[in-house]
């Protein structure tokens, strides 16, 4: 059985995820507060940031970016795209 969730970043129900995706209070607020979908949005948003700073997710500094980047990204403002980005297009 699927749970369903008030999706803060998409302002509608959505299915809920299966389990919190990231440790702590924050991992804690994303899955009550944000759906599968949105969850995808961020994967997305994510790896566009990782490949446009040339993160390395392991690295201490770059996990913490991208942790305040994800609270942004779902309970902030948002998570901008670096000024240099460009989409490829299709």
């Amino acid at each position: 059985m699927t749970r369903s969730v008030n999706c803060i970043k998409l302002d509608r129900e959505g299915e809920g995820l299966v389990a919190p995706p990231y440790p702590g209070d924050l991992g804690k607020r994303i899955y009550e507060n944000v759906s599968k979908e949105a969850w995808q949005m961020w994967l997305s948003h994510q790896t566009m940031l990782i490949n446009e700073y040339r993160l390395t997710p392991f690295e201490p500094k770059a996990r913490t970016f991208l942790e305040e980047e994800m609270e942004k990204f779902f309970f902030g403002d948002g998570s901008e795209k670096p000024k240099e980005f460009v989409p490829l297009s299709s």
